[in-house]
């Protein structure tokens, strides 16, 4: 939470002279030296005797904010930036208006928060488009099939962040008591200071015992936050409390800035840190990350001469052990907010924490390519979130780190495995167009490829094999295609990870249905429908036009369903519809959707847009390896994963489908009490389909 934030913003704000106090108010004296939690408690005393003033608006508002409580932030910033505060003067500050997108943000209101992002943005040179705006953060909201992401099992109810793993060590930072008692030292979050742990961990990364400080030579009284090594793991850079003798050391506005030390390891044992000499009394330096080859140390600060509050830097380490001045990374990478939490992978990829590029909401992790730089790309979720998400590292090429206050007050350590491509890679793709019942090619369809900013990307009409082969990016695309005496469909694609991939969108025939009235004297009106299923199949049924306005029976329906062979048919077992599928077969120890099981599931979507009153149960299992409780978890990601792909590739609505897993207590072949073979397990490993409501 708020006590990361020592190493976020500056670790200590002003404080003021005696003789300016007295003539402040109670909660002002609060929110000067930084206690905001209870500077937000005293305002709300002060606005029920003195009313909507715009300075407790700004200040109320303010320490909301800055202790994450959001609601109470949106209801004290919406009154100030509707101006409906006391005195003729209705202005306010533009930053407001940026604190509002933030806090609209992380409330999940998009669309609302974009309006104050672009009234922020009013006085800037270049228009802001706030639909494209919109569109770009649902485009981040869907990139959840890049990570895979699960809380760190060593998490506590304190805050953690900035994990790095050494071998079989995690270190990361905490504000956790290690005597077990909570020591309110810190005025902004009233908890302990921040000091660096260790746990050892086994190959999973779960802990082999309790976590412990790391050396008495490297944690002090005041706060050790985040960190690097050396690639040989003897050195470490820290971001500590400026201080001397163990006392905070303030400039001449009674600032206490974080800067950057330095330990070596000598007999296994750390030295005491010393200051790194481009440190100044004046500003904070913090955040490091050492490169590759140990000559380059990235970090951010919010020195004079920057684009906003915190920019990024880097010094160069020379070889006799000093540093070069330093460079700021550009425009391109700050911004007039900040940029914090650098890591620079062994590829040169930076990744950091920015709240000033366009994101989910408070701070999202960005990652740009030093080697061919361009422009930040927003890993999306499921890393990024509508809160703050920071200090990511990678420990080994697909596996990491990083932090987030997304679950709790506090932050919480997860780690993370990236499945698909961070930069668009380039792939061979072939597309076809096929007949949604006998698979054959649809001949002169016409198809339309386009990009996630609806650009087209390939255009055309085929012949008699409805097939094409591009070069093309890895991304979302959207692939149209039409025919005539068909309908017209398009199909959401991911791009990623595989050359030679043939994505196939299904066509279905306009359905042909004749609709006659006849009159009886018995009955005004009677309505024959005649509803041509495919060609092999025709269900008549007679209803009075009393009816006529209600949905189709549930009766029918089922006749209709039970009758329909197009696509995945619908089978009756033990008085329960299921669809009839070939298996969705999943790798061992794996939960993602295999190349050969999305040409079912796309024909299971297709049915189930066809069929719209039409809701299922997604059944998920597993094979006996592994233990009871751990295949329990597996199935129910496997499960979930295959309802996220009907509903974000399908298009199906996902309150129309529901998921479980039933680990391994269902298999179809007893692997217990027989040796069984690796399609044995593989078939144990599928999912099932039942109608559950239509």
């Amino acid at each position: 939470m708020m006590n990361r934030y020592i190493i976020v913003v500056l670790l200590c704000l002003t404080q003021l002279s005696f003789a300016q106090n007295k003539s402040k108010s109670r909660a002002d004296r609060f929110f000067d030296k930084g206690d905001y939690i209870n500077a937000a408690k005293q305002y709300e005393e002060e606005l029920n005797q003195e009313g909507y003033t715009k300075h407790i608006l700004e200040n109320i508002s303010t320490s909301y904010y800055n202790t994450f409580q959001f609601r109470q932030a949106y209801r004290y910033l919406k009154i100030l930036t509707s101006g409906k505060f006391y005195g003729k003067d209705k202005t306010y500050e533009k930053k407001y208006d940026f604190m509002m997108y933030h806090v609209l943000s992380a409330l999940g209101e998009y669309d609302t928060s974009i309006k104050y992002l672009a009234e922020y943005k009013t006085n800037e040179a270049s228009e802001f488009d706030a639909s494209n705006a919109i569109s770009i953060i649902e485009e981040f909201k869907l990139k959840d099939d890049d990570y895979s992401i699960e809380a760190a099992s060593f998490n506590s109810e304190a805050s953690e962040f900035g994990a790095v793993k050494k071998d079989t060590i995690i270190y990361f930072t905490t504000d956790r008591s290690p005597n077990g008692f909570l020591n309110k030292n810190y005025k902004w979050t009233h908890r302990p200071f921040l000091d660096i742990y260790k746990v050892n961990v086994d190959e999973n990364n779960n802990p082999l015992s309790e976590p412990e400080p790391i050396d008495k030579e490297i944690n002090s009284k005041l706060h050790e936050g985040n960190f690097c090594f050396s690639n040989d793991g003897n050195t470490l850079y820290i971001s500590k409390s400026n201080s001397e003798k163990g006392k905070k050391k303030f400039d001449s506005i009674r600032n206490n800035a974080v800067h950057l030390y330095i330990s070596t390891k000598v007999d296994q044992k750390w030295t005491k840190p010393e200051k790194l000499e481009f440190n100044d009394t004046g500003y904070s330096i913090q955040h490091p990350s050492l490169n590759q080859e140990g000559n380059k140390l990235y970090f951010s600060s919010n020195m004079p001469g920057g684009y906003g509050d915190f920019d990024l830097y880097y010094v160069i380490v020379n070889q006799d052990g000093t540093y070069g001045k330093p460079v700021n990374l550009g425009a391109t990478i700050n911004t007039e907010h900040r940029e914090q939490f650098p890591f620079i992978s062994k590829d040169n990829h930076l990744f950091f924490s920015s709240n000033g590029h366009l994101g989910l909401g408070m701070m999202d992790i960005f990652v740009i390519d030093l080697n061919n730089p361009e422009v930040p790309i927003n890993l999306g979720a499921p890393i990024n979130s509508s809160y703050d998400d920071f200090s990511m590292m990678y420990y080994d090429d697909k596996n990491g780190f990083f932090a987030s206050n997304r679950k709790k007050v506090g932050d919480d350590i997860f780690h993370f495995s990236q499945i698909g491509d961070i930069f668009p890679r380039e792939y061979i793709a072939r597309f076809e167009v096929r007949d949604f019942s006998t698979e054959n090619y649809i001949e002169n369809a016409e198809v339309v490829l386009y990009n996630n900013r609806n650009q087209i990307v390939y255009e055309s009409q085929l012949d008699s094999i409805a097939a094409f082969d591009i070069r093309i990016f890895s991304g979302r695309y959207n692939f149209k295609a039409s025919a005539e005496g068909y309908k017209t469909r398009t199909k959401p694609l991911v791009i990623k990870e595989k050359e030679e991939e043939t994505y196939v969108i299904y066509l279905d025939r306009n359905l042909k249905e004749n609709n006659e009235i006849t009159s009886s004297k018995d009955d005004s009106s009677t309505r024959k429908d005649e509803t041509n299923i495919n060609e092999r199949t025709t269900i008549t049924n007679i209803v009075t036009t009393k009816n006529k306005d209600k949905d189709i029976s549930k009766d029918r329906l089922r006749e209709i369903l039970l009758a329909d062979k197009d696509g995945p048919p619908v089978i009756e077992r033990d008085g329960k519809l299921y669809f009839e599928m070939p298996p969705i077969y999943f790798d061992y120890d794996k939960w993602n959707i295999r190349s050969d099981s999305k040409k079912v599931l796309d024909k299971l979507a297709l049915k189930l847009e066809k069929y719209k009153s039409v809701y299922i149960k997604i059944s998920s299992h597993t094979d006996s390896r592994g233990t009871d409780s751990y295949n329990q978890v597996l199935s129910s990601k496997r499960a979930e994963s295959t309802r996220n792909y009907l509903a974000l590739v399908g298009y199906v609505n996902a309150r129309r489908m529901t998921f479980v897993g039933f680990g391994e207590s269902q298999p179809l072949i007893d692997c217990d009490t027989k040796t069984c073979t690796e399609e044995d397990h593989q078939t144990n490993r599928r999912s099932e389909f039942e109608i559950t409501k239509f």
